[in-house]
């Protein structure tokens, strides 16, 4: 779900950034310096750490949450799908667990590039500069794709990304539009945040996107939450789905939650179903019982903002809860290895890249490449794998397999 220039830092003659998405955050010079001194004190500790031999007794905690079981493997049907804005992979390894055929992926972050070919070399991959969907001529796949699948950055509709919609740089709405009326899949998903569905961007949305998409296609849109599907995240999404046969939209489902969140419940205990229990965030990563446990919440992407970070806090509301919760969701490390050779100040459990992984729905074999900021931009961008499996599913249904 990334984007050419999105996460490319721009600086100005006076050292900030001219990035025309990012404000600067209006800081008195007592937050500043508070913010600095913090700062110097996380370097210092993580020097030290960096010296640090890992200790003898070292021994990694144990998930207890495999994600890999929340998309089983459907015999292939084979039916042809073209990723576009593929990031970390989350919706190319959803739709290949549902049976689809992998046609490519495109993506102009050169670490996306690296994670998609080693985790699955005989894919083809497009990165960086030929990853950029606005030099495709998509014409040349029309008669070859059953589906077209994407998440166009969300930035320009997220509230952490200032809402500026059709004039954010980062817009690529319009490709995904363009690429799908020049390819002429047999259907198409599209990903986003909420917001892109609701009130303040319904004119734009019904003029330049679904208004021409109805002209050959049938369309349908709604929200799916991660939880609903067994992953540990409060995560919301839409999803707008088409077929160019009003037939195949008639058969069109959108999927079933196959979990309970019984961490969201209010009032007495909800009556017990055949939906298995999703597990709250300790349990997941196979952590100690504090007596506490939910839900994480919303995991951020690194790559929103100027500067990099290995922070996936999200809000202030989201600390609270991390530190409910009695995990450190600031400086991510590599490795468990490392995390646990860095440990934070209040003794919160430090996450390593594999467990934020595995609480967007990665399967511990799904590895990231590039920077730890990188690899956590990669995450946090990515759909849900499992959300992505059974919307593949659904959509193979509608097509007759």
């Amino acid at each position: 779900m990334s984007t050419p220039d999105a996460t490319e830092t721009i600086f100005d003659h006076q050292g900030g950034t001219a990035a025309p998405w990012y404000e600067a955050r209006d800081l008195s010079d007592e937050k500043r310096a508070f913010f600095r001194e913090r700062a110097l004190r996380s370097r210092t500790a993580k020097l030290a750490a960096l010296e640090a031999e890992p200790a003898a007794d070292f021994v990694a905690h144990r998930p207890a949450l495999d994600p890999a079981q929340l998309m089983p493997c459907v015999g292939p049907h084979l039916l042809p799908a073209l990723s576009l804005f593929s990031g970390g992979g989350g919706l190319d390894l959803g739709f290949e667990r549902a049976g689809f055929a992998h046609i490519a992926s495109y993506d102009t972050l050169e670490a996306a590039g690296e994670t998609l070919l080693a985790n699955r070399p005989s894919w083809e991959v497009h990165s960086q500069d030929d990853g950029d969907v606005r030099g495709v001529d998509w014409r040349r796949l029309r008669g070859e794709l059953a589906v077209l699948h994407g998440g166009p950055p969300c930035q320009p509709f997220s509230v952490a990304g200032r809402q500026r919609g059709q004039a954010d740089a980062r817009n690529m709405l319009p490709e995904f539009l363009r690429a799908v009326l020049e390819s002429r899949p047999l259907a198409f998903v599209c990903e986003n945040v909420p917001a892109l569905a609701g009130p303040k961007f319904a004119p734009y949305l019904h003029k330049h996107f679904l208004g021409p998409l109805s002209r050959e296609y049938c369309v349908t849109r709604f929200r799916l939450s991660a939880h609903d599907f067994g992953v540990p995240q409060l995560r919301h999404r839409v999803f707008f789905v088409g077929f160019r046969s009003s037939r195949a939209l008639q058969r069109f489902q959108p999927p079933d939650p196959t979990h309970r969140a019984d961490h969201l419940a209010r009032g007495p205990a909800p009556a017990l179903t055949a939906r298995k229990r999703t597990l709250g965030v300790r349990a997941a990563l196979g952590l100690g019982d504090i007596g506490v446990d939910g839900l994480a919440p919303t995991v951020r992407s690194t790559l929103t903002g100027p500067r990099h970070t290995t922070s996936i806090l999200s809000s202030v509301s989201a600390q609270r809860a991390w530190a409910e919760l009695q995990i450190w969701p600031n400086g991510v490390a590599r490795t468990r290895s490392a995390a646990a050779r860095f440990p934070t100040e209040n003794g919160h459990f430090r996450l390593a890249v594999a467990d934020v992984a595995l609480l967007q729905g990665f399967p511990s074999w799904w590895h990231f490449h590039g920077a730890v900021y990188m690899s956590l931009g990669q995450i946090g961008n990515s759909v849900a794998p499992p959300i992505a499996y059974r919307v593949a599913r659904a959509v193979a249904h509608a097509l007759g397999v």
